[in-house]
């Protein structure tokens, strides 16, 4: 079957998807974007993902391009279309379609809006699960406003690409004191020497991801103690567990980082338990 994506106000088949040459996002990276899990049907956390998008078009000075309920159904009806039951939807906001000018455009210029979807093989996330990944560190080179979920993601792209070299699938950022911040597409989390799980604040230096604000609900309800403080990576490499989070990415453990074995070289107890859980303390919408 074919896959469907909605255009700025049109479905159309995924091959013939199109935004237009002068579209802001396409020439300046002028957009915001939110990723989504679908998991039996059900989309995960969609409303902390929609109040996330409308934070990061505030803080862009960016108009939304419809209503939530209206944006709610697209999301849905594209979910549809595509049959997908497990797997994930992207979505895109831009500042829309205007002469090339660094400034913004006009205030009535139309914002574009694309939304896909697709289908993902839970097999290969399993294993993922039972075998664990690598990762690399590198020097964190992005812009200060990491907390805004913008299209420009070049440096992140860099170190997915140097963590791919490296026969990783993470690349972990260190931050100028040696501190770690988060992962190229992630946020990490150890469990540390006290058998406390620790992630950074998410006040500075990182994206408030919505899978991370979902596993503070599942830890609180596991009892697991938490402590939202910076640590270096040292402390990363000597972890009891490393694991990072993403929509797409609950709880894939870190085996290996930068060559060096984390704890025993197999995927934790600890991450093993919260995605056990996740699912079913998560907010569910049916499509």
């Amino acid at each position: 079957m074919p896959r469907i994506a909605y255009v700025n106000g049109r479905y159309v088949a995924h091959d013939d998807a199109a935004v237009h040459i002068e579209d802001r996002g396409y020439q300046f990276a002028d957009g915001v974007y939110e990723v989504c899990e679908i998991r039996h049907g059900m989309i995960v956390d969609l409303t902390r993902h929609l109040d996330r998008l409308d934070r990061s078009l505030g803080e862009l000075q960016m108009k939304s391009p419809m209503s939530r309920r209206a944006l709610t159904q697209i999301i849905r009806e594209v979910a549809r279309r595509n049959r997908v039951k497990n797997g994930l939807f992207y979505l895109q906001v831009t500042r829309g379609i205007a002469r090339r000018d660094h400034v913004f455009p006009s205030a009535d210029t139309t914002p574009s809006l694309v939304i896909t979807a697709k289908i993902t093989d839970p097999r290969v996330i399993a294993a993922k699960n039972e075998k664990g990944l690598k990762a690399i560190t590198l020097p964190d080179n992005r812009w200060d406003r990491v907390d805004i979920k913008t299209v420009g993601l070049l440096p992140n792209v860099m170190a997915r690409q140097l963590a791919k070299e490296a026969g990783a699938q993470e690349a972990i950022y260190i931050d100028g004191r040696g501190m770690v911040t988060e992962g190229a597409a992630t946020n990490v989390w150890i469990v540390d020497a006290n058998g406390v799980l620790v992630t950074r604040p998410a006040e500075h230096g990182i994206l408030r991801g919505i899978t991370r604000t979902g596993l503070m609900d599942v830890t609180a309800l596991l009892r697991i103690p938490v402590a939202e403080r910076e640590f270096s990576r040292d402390e990363l490499l000597s972890a009891r567990e490393v694991f990072i989070t993403a929509a797409t990415s609950i709880c894939f453990p870190i085996v290996e980082i930068d060559g060096q074995t984390i704890g025993n070289g197999h995927p934790g107890s600890v991450s093993d338990k919260i995605r056990s859980a996740f699912f079913d303390v998560a907010e569910k919408t049916a499509i």
